[in-house]
């Protein structure tokens, strides 16, 4: 691992983190800890059971944070996500995409033999029919559209024909539902995010109810997300929630108002430190990381350190950015490292090999993102 090539001498060096080389993924890992335990303590409070979605990490290190603060498992969104964690001794995992093709389901039959408590979702008779047709024991759940069309099934007939399906398998097991949310997920005001969610969870629940009337009531009712945590929790309908974001936070769930207070229930515990490179001019400066440091369809990142107040970052390219500062401030100095937080985290993570962990300014240690990369 390149990084370890990189900074390895530096692990425990007081102040070491000031030498990375940049751009570096940066997790403050006391922030990590807190937003862990602080999302598992509200879940055990609500009696609900935590599947964090590890699509935002992609990490066999986190996951075992997660689960050993009490989550049940943790949730996959790709097939191939879920073989590298798998890899790395994770059990319970739920893949939330449809695995479809031939290809596909032979690795989710293998993976079904080596991976403890295995879950996918299905939105199709299709799949589960050659999922049977592998013999694999697995369990299954009917993920249900919650209205965006993107995956589930479309209505209530459909959701109790396929779970059905399922359950008259020999070799498959009907688990649950799945139903997310995520175009709410993101709703900034709380009142109108609870009004979204609220109407949406109704829908869910007559789905359910119509499930249990034909024999069919769902053990597993997992979904919900970091923006909805607080608001699923309250309304009491899912088993389990699959939030993800949480751990890191970013710009995109920063600027919600997650539970209702104004206040900020989760840190910032992901950020992307850069180098001033170039500082020719007194109105700007470039730093080393642009496109290929950071998700863009979420805008540009928020400066967190190393610039003044009121600074503001600018892509300037695949690998440059540039901070410039108010009207009559200096901007940074050449080599001057600048921190910025994600502005989408789950795509800015996907960028990179690895997480350097840092305590204040000391890296204590480097973690692969074994997920990094693995969409197929």
């Amino acid at each position: 691992m390149q990084a370890l090539k990189l900074h390895a001498h530096l692990i425990g060096r007081q102040g070491s983190r000031r030498d990375l080389n940049t751009p570096a993924l940066v997790v403050d890992v006391e922030a990590l800890e807190r937003n862990i335990a602080a999302m598992a303590a509200l879940a055990s409070a609500a009696g609900l059971k935590l599947r964090p979605h590890a699509k935002t990490h992609k990490s066999v290190e986190i996951a075992g944070l997660q689960i050993a603060a009490g989550a049940v498992g943790v949730c996959c969104a790709k097939l191939g996500e879920a073989e590298a964690l798998a890899a790395g001794g994770v059990e319970n995992i739920l893949i939330t995409s449809p695995v479809v093709g031939a290809a596909g389901v032979e690795r989710l039959a293998a993976l079904a033999a080596r991976s403890p408590g295995l879950i996918a979702a299905v939105d199709h008779p299709d799949p589960v029919d050659a999922i049977a047709a592998s013999g694999a024991p697995l369990t299954l759940l009917v993920d249900i559209d919650p209205g965006i069309h993107r995956t589930g099934v479309a209505d209530a007939d459909a959701a109790v024909a396929l779970a059905r399906r399922i359950a008259d398998a020999p070799s498959l097991t009907f688990g649950g539902v799945q139903f997310y949310c995520g175009s709410q997920q993101h709703i900034e005001a709380f009142e109108d995010r609870r009004e979204a969610i609220t109407e949406r969870t109704a829908y869910l629940s007559s789905i359910i109810d119509r499930l249990t009337a034909e024999g069919l009531a769902p053990a597993i009712v997992s979904g919900g997300g970091t923006g909805s945590h607080a608001i699923d929790m309250a309304l009491g309908v899912f088993t389990e929630l699959q939030v993800g974001s949480y751990i890191f936070m970013d710009r995109q769930y920063g600027d919600c108002d997650l539970a209702g207070d104004g206040a900020a229930r989760f840190e910032t515990a992901l950020m992307v430190d850069a180098r001033v490179i170039s500082a020719n001019h007194p109105f700007m400066a470039t730093v080393d990381a642009g496109f290929k440091a950071f998700a863009t369809e979420a805008g540009s990142p928020p400066i967190l350190a190393g610039a003044t107040a009121g600074s503001t970052y600018h892509f300037m390219g695949d690998e440059h950015g540039c901070v410039i500062p108010p009207r009559g401030e200096a901007p940074p100095k050449l080599g001057d490292v600048v921190t910025f937080a994600a502005p989408h985290c789950d795509p800015t993570v996907n960028l990179y090999d690895a997480y350097h962990l840092v305590r204040g300014d000391t890296l204590v240690a480097i973690w692969p993102i074994e997920a990094r990369g693995r969409s197929a």
